[in-house]
């Protein structure tokens, strides 16, 4: 039996400009690294995984376009 609990929230405009950011930022990865796995999959038939993207993202994160 699977229970659910349907939460709303209610964020001040400080909180929704956070989200939004965050929310930003996770789609910009997201299609990030769906573009980068469809073209890896394309070139070498192998598609990235997880640890692959993980280790990727570190290094991204330190080069000052992406910070």
């Amino acid at each position: 039996m699977l229970n659910v609990l349907k939460v709303r929230i209610y964020p001040n405009k400080e909180q929704e400009l956070a989200l939004a950011k965050n929310f930003g930022c996770v789609r910009f990865v997201w299609n990030y690294y769906l573009n980068k796995t469809n073209n890896q999959y394309l070139e070498t038939g192998k598609g990235m995984t997880y640890c692959d993207m993980a280790k990727d993202l570190t290094q991204l994160k330190k080069q000052p376009d992406f910070e």
